[in-house]
């Protein structure tokens, strides 16, 4: 298949602003939300979009993008189905990173750490925030799993709802994880791809912070 050559030639060059050591807060968790909350007040879109990784019990990663739903000093919870790929990966393997991109700001957060699920309450008490439609589909999908068309999961979700009408629980197969920190690194472009890279990491209870070379 011919590709366009164009793409290769596709750059753009950053130095909006710059990180430096004076300037960065010495609590990652403080840090993250100061650029949170610029990401939220520039109006970006899906400002709370992260892609999470997971690597199966064979060492092999995957990909994809969620929503961060919360966050404090303890972590950082996402939602997803517990019978999905990444929620069976995460069985196995309970770490994972995450990693956020906003590229109007020129910056990109990533954090790693160790995954724990939420309690109940805290995924009933979300579940029951979220769309009804939203609920539907996440009651009624068998995600990650392989169907035989688009017009099976249309009728899937025609016999739920013909069935539970808007009452319902939250399933058990579906609720909340937190990523529990043990890295973070801030990223922000500048010129000629030199970019200020600053990275905490916690030994013994105390982050640890220093500068990475570009």
């Amino acid at each position: 298949m011919a590709m366009k050559e164009e793409f290769k030639r596709i750059r753009h060059e950053y130095g909006k602003k710059v990180l430096l050591e004076s300037e960065i807060d010495q609590n990652p968790f403080k840090q993250f939300k100061q650029w949170f909350e610029t990401a939220l007040d520039n109006k970006l879109l899906d400002a709370n979009a992260m892609c999470l990784s997971t690597v199966s019990d064979k060492g092999r990663p995957s990909s994809r993008i969620l929503l961060l739903k919360d966050f404090d000093e303890s972590g950082f919870c996402f939602f997803t189905n517990y019978n999905s790929k990444k929620g069976i990966e995460l069985e196995k393997n309970p770490y994972a990173s995450m990693v956020f991109f906003w590229p109007k700001l020129e910056r990109q957060i990533r954090i790693e750490g160790i995954i724990e699920k939420l309690d109940t309450t805290k995924s009933d008490t979300y579940f029951k925030e979220r769309p009804i439609g939203s609920r539907m589909a996440a009651a009624v999908s068998p995600q990650s799993k392989a169907i035989e068309s688009r017009e099976e999961l249309d009728q899937m979700i025609q016999d739920f709802s013909q069935k539970h009408g808007n009452q319902f629980k939250r399933p058990d197969f579906w609720g909340g994880y937190k990523l529990v920190p043990d890295l973070f690194e801030f990223w922000q472009g500048r010129e000629n791809r030199l970019n200020d890279r600053i990275e905490y990491k916690l030994e013994e209870k105390l982050w640890i912070q220093s500068r990475l070379a570009p």
